[in-house]
């Protein structure tokens, strides 16, 4: 399972895809379970330069009471920032926050691991 992210050009938010618009919240993104439909939004992406910067799938895991990324990088990018829990999209709260702030699991996607196997 993927999720497509990036960021948002104009303020640097953490985007996710959905149904062909990029949202703000983790939650709501649309979910790959098949290769060929997460590349095709990958491309879509690439091709609005002027709205995100580097879209890209993460791998994602049932966790607990939802999804979160496999790929701790990817949990804090999802929960906006981290440094204090009263602040970014953490401070909302909820069931698909509560996963994303109490999964766990490998530290690197399997993406991340098969560029450092090649090396």
């Amino acid at each position: 399972m993927k999720v497509l992210t990036a960021n948002r050009l104009i303020d640097g938010e953490v985007v996710f895809w959905k149904a062909g618009q990029w949202v703000e919240r983790f939650a709501d993104a649309e979910l790959f379970t098949e290769i060929e439909p997460g590349e095709a939004a990958v491309a879509v992406g690439k091709s609005q330069p002027t709205v995100i910067v580097e879209p890209y799938l993460i791998d994602v895991v049932e966790a607990g009471a939802g999804l979160a990324p496999v790929s701790y990088r990817e949990r804090i990018r999802a929960l906006g920032p981290t440094n204090e829990l009263g602040h970014g999209k953490q401070s909302e709260g909820g069931d698909a926050i509560e996963a994303l702030q109490h999964a766990s699991g490998a530290a690197r996607s399997t993406g991340r691991l098969d560029l450092i196997r090649r090396k």
